[in-house]
């Protein structure tokens, strides 16, 4: 198995804009065979840093959703509500593996 954990930098003044992003991420993260663990939305701290998790069976497999996603209408719909909204100001992707 491999997760992606994402870093996001994001206009904390769009986050209504970001949390629409990240509900029609989780949708289809799952329906590309991914199991979402989540977005995680800035709390006390920071508030212009916002996580997200997810993993799949291979790294294979997750190639082969970003393959995938690039010509899929609902993901392109939720990269293009990022663009036009600004709400990611950047962000940062690793690959993690599970101990054990």
């Amino acid at each position: 198995m491999i997760t992606i954990h994402l870093r996001y930098e994001i206009d904390p003044d769009r986050i209504a804009d970001f949390e629409e992003y990240g509900r029609r991420w989780v949708d289809l993260v799952s329906r590309f065979g991914g199991s979402h663990h989540g977005y995680f939305l800035p709390g006390e701290d920071d508030s212009d840093i916002a996580y997200a998790l997810f993993s799949f069976p291979t790294l294979a497999a997750y190639e082969r959703y970003r393959t995938d996603s690039m010509a899929d209408p609902e993901c392109q719909e939720a990269f293009e509500l990022a663009r036009r909204t600004n709400c990611i100001r950047r962000y940062e992707r690793r690959f993690l593996r599970p101990l054990g």
